[in-house]
């Protein structure tokens, strides 16, 4: 799949962990500071949710192509 915007996303999240020297803590430790600062500034921050969606029904799924 040849899409211009997610590869466009990929190659800032690429040269963003490479400014962090692809460290884990301090990509987690900036964003996270982003995020405050763009809460600071009005920007709406969505929170995750509460608990987990629940599980898909995979017999369903798995059903849904049976043949007859």
């Amino acid at each position: 799949m040849s899409d211009s915007i997610i590869q466009e996303v990929r190659t800032i999240r690429e040269q963003h962990a490479a400014s962090l020297d692809y460290d884990l803590d301090r990509i987690f430790a900036d964003l996270k500071a982003r995020q405050e600062k763009h809460a600071t500034e009005g920007w709406a921050v969505v929170p995750p949710p509460s608990s987990p969606p629940p599980e898909p029904k995979l017999v369903l799924q798995r059903t849904r192509f049976a043949r007859r």
